[in-house]
């Protein structure tokens, strides 16, 4: 377990919930830095001056500074090899889980925005998913082979996607498919998801309009 605690910067009912779910599977201490979303902290220059794009989850270790929400979640479960949310370098696994990781930012969410803005996509030889229905097939085809993205490994990969897919069927933003609907169930059912859910609750009731 690493030594120097690391400093989570949050925001209530945001995708940085998946990062609080994360914390809590992995079971380390950590420093809360709670921002208040609807009075604009994310846009205020001290949080800009940790993520120029004003956006959580981003976490800060010693002098590193980690945003991107894909990128928090693979530094943190490296950090923490205890928990075993992270096949290592060598395991076979390893590839796969850094590719259903990555797919989530580069795959999942553009085709999500395209499609839920209505807008054409770029042609396939330019969009960075290709078109709506390969990427998501790809993403059930895999969890067809489950219980999760690694089979019967459980990874940090599945809170990424338990907590995305969670409220990507809850606003309708994807089919409400059996293998969807299964697969966000099992996580949602962890005890650790559902403190994080909780907890999360709690802070956004604490905040102040």
């Amino acid at each position: 377990m690493s030594a120097q605690r690391v400093t989570f910067f949050h925001a209530p009912q945001t995708r940085s919930g998946g990062t609080l779910a994360l914390f809590e599977e992995l079971g380390v201490p950590y420093d809360l830095h709670v921002l208040n979303i609807k009075t604009g902290e994310l846009r205020r220059l001290e949080y800009l001056s940790i993520n120029p794009m004003g956006k959580v989850p981003a976490i800060r270790h010693g002098d590193a500074l980690i945003t991107e929400q894909a990128a928090v979640f693979m530094y943190l479960a490296d950090l923490y090899p205890e928990a075993k949310l992270a096949p290592p370098i060598g395991d076979p696994q390893r590839g796969p889980y850094l590719r259903w990781m990555v797919f989530y930012g580069s795959c999942f969410e553009p085709a999500l925005i395209d499609k839920s803005m209505q807008r054409t996509p770029a042609t396939p030889s330019t969009s960075p998913y290709g078109d709506f229905d390969t990427m998501l097939k790809t993403l059930t085809d895999q969890l067809g082979g489950g219980p999760y993205l690694l089979g019967e490994t459980f990874s940090a990969a599945d809170v990424l996607w338990g907590s995305a897919l969670n409220w990507t069927l809850k606003f309708k933003l994807v089919p409400e498919l059996p293998v969807l609907r299964a697969y966000v169930d099992r996580i949602q059912s962890r005890p650790a998801i559902q403190r994080a859910a909780k907890k999360d609750a709690e802070q956004l009731a604490g905040l102040s309009d």
